[in-house]
């Protein structure tokens, strides 16, 4: 789940996740459950038309923490 993000490339946040996925690099799209959904449904809509598997994580902070960053996280992709 999160522990495979941990240890891939990744990248975390609306703008660099949108580019990842219209760019095609994007393996897997990771969701936050407490995130607004008005920002995670678009991205959740991308993937799925881009055939990408999106993951929901259990809160931003686990999100953020498997990213390695201090901070929250609504969204992230493996690459």
């Amino acid at each position: 789940m999160l522990t495979e993000l941990e240890h891939a490339a990744r990248v975390a946040g609306v703008k660099q996740v949108r580019r990842a996925l219209t760019g095609g690099v994007a393996k897997k799209l990771f969701l936050a459950a407490d995130a607004d959904p008005g920002i995670t449904a678009p991205l959740e809509e991308l993937a799925r038309a881009a055939g990408v598997p999106v993951e929901r994580a259990e809160s931003m902070r686990a999100l953020g923490r498997a990213c390695g960053i201090a901070v929250g996280a609504a969204v992230a992709a493996d690459l």
